[in-house]
Parts: structure tokens; sequence; C-alpha cells
């Protein structure tokens, strides 16, 4: 589905990624790791066209992504809950929610798509007409996952969807995250939490510096006594 072959990238002067390949197959949950400043959000503004790569190749279901506008990507079936949640937060719930649909035409689809994004988050059905503004943290990531479910992705980007959040949200967010994924959504997924991270993924990915350095099944990395010792605390 989504792949990177030999991605370099760079903010100036500053190299961003160096000669990074990975694959997020059809149907998986696939999980990038790394410190603060290792190139994960880095990929991500890659494959949504936010940053353009110096070197190598990004392709998704047969599309070259490397020279596309992210208005482009969108429709291609690419969204992403960003870092941050940066929802609209003077607009209200529902606002929120229909400016994920903004490039798809097939009205019937889109109302659809709400019912199953308020099944998903029933919060924000009881907060459909507040401003997102008021919303806790929590709701407003959710809000901002919802956002990005109403385009219909076949990939969904989700960039630190457990920052800041308490452990109670943190579980409900990622049993969305299992649950979308269940229904034959993929998911590229960067998260500071590995070990979390590594029970929800298929495969990992791990960064450093812009660099892959280690990369397999997400069960075995999570026995791998490296990863355990840099990552999850053992």
């Amino acid at each position: 589905m989504l792949k990177l072959e030999h991605v370099s990238a760079a903010y100036g002067k500053i190299r961003a990624l160096t000669d990074l390949s990975l694959e997020v197959p059809d149907g998986k949950i696939v999980t990038l790791l790394g410190a603060n400043g290792a190139g994960k959000s880095s990929t991500l503004k890659v494959v949504t066209g936010l940053l353009r790569p110096t070197a190598g190749t990004v392709t998704f279901d047969g599309h070259d992504l490397a020279r596309l506008a992210p208005e482009a990507i969108v429709p291609l079936g690419i969204s992403m809950a960003p870092e941050g949640r940066q929802v609209f937060t003077q607009l209200s719930v529902a606002e929120n929610l229909r400016m994920g649909a903004f490039a798809r035409k097939d009205a019937a689809g889109v109302r659809r798509d709400l019912e199953w994004v308020l099944t998903l988050f029933p919060r924000l059905k009881e907060r459909y007409g507040q401003e997102a503004g008021t919303l806790s943290g929590g709701e407003q990531q959710m809000l901002a996952i919802g956002r990005a479910l109403m385009a219909r992705p076949k990939l969904l980007l989700l960039d630190e969807p457990s920052l800041g959040l308490a452990p109670l949200v943190v579980r409900e967010i990622f049993a969305t995250i299992r649950q979308v994924n269940a229904e034959g959504m993929s998911v590229l997924l960067v998260e500071q939490n590995a070990n979390l991270a590594l029970q929800v993924a298929h495969h990992a990915y791990i960064l450093e510096t812009g660099r892959l350095v280690l990369s397999g099944p997400a069960g075995e990395l999570r026995q791998n006594p490296e990863v355990k010792r840099a990552y999850l605390g053992g």
C-alpha cells in the first residue's frame, strides 16, 4: 500500500531523514518508534506532502506522492490526525468533523461516516454542538482522529495520539485504533509510548537521527533486549 524507498529529506541544511525505507501493507498497523528528533514526524510529513524528499521514492497504491501537494494526496486515501490535535477551536465539533470530509462529493457516504465516527466516539456526539476549544484534551484528540476518519482514508496517519492524555483516555483511543483497523483501515502510528504502540501494531520500525536502525514484527521487538532497555524501561 504505502512504500518509502531510500528516502532522504531535510529542513534547509538540517538533515531529517537519511536513506529511509519502510512500508505499510494493506490492512496492517505499523508503528514508528524513536526518541524526539528521530525523524518520526518528518516521515509523516513526507507521506502527506508537507516535506519534499531530496532523494528516494514515496508511493501509495501505485501513485507517486513525492511531488504531489497535500491537497492532492488526501483524495488518494490518506489522512492524518496531527500531533497536538490542531482542531479548529472556534468551530463546533460538528463543523470540525465536516471539515474532515471537505474533499468528498458523496453526501450520503459522508452522513453514514458521520454516524460511524459518533458511534466510535460517543462523547463527540454528546458535545456535537459545542465549540472544540471547550473540550478536554482527550476529547480534542478524539475529535482530531474523528476528523481524519471523515475523509474515509485507506491509510490513517496518527502522530502521537496518546500525548498528554490520562491513561483511561489513552486506552479508549487505542481501542478505537484497533477497531478501525479491524474494519480494514491501514494505520501508520507515531507514538512515544513504545510499549503501547508495540501492543497494537503488527510491525514496527525504530528510527535514530533520521535513520532506520531496527525493524520487525511488533511482537518480536517487544521481546528484543535492546528495545526493552532503550524504549520499554526493561
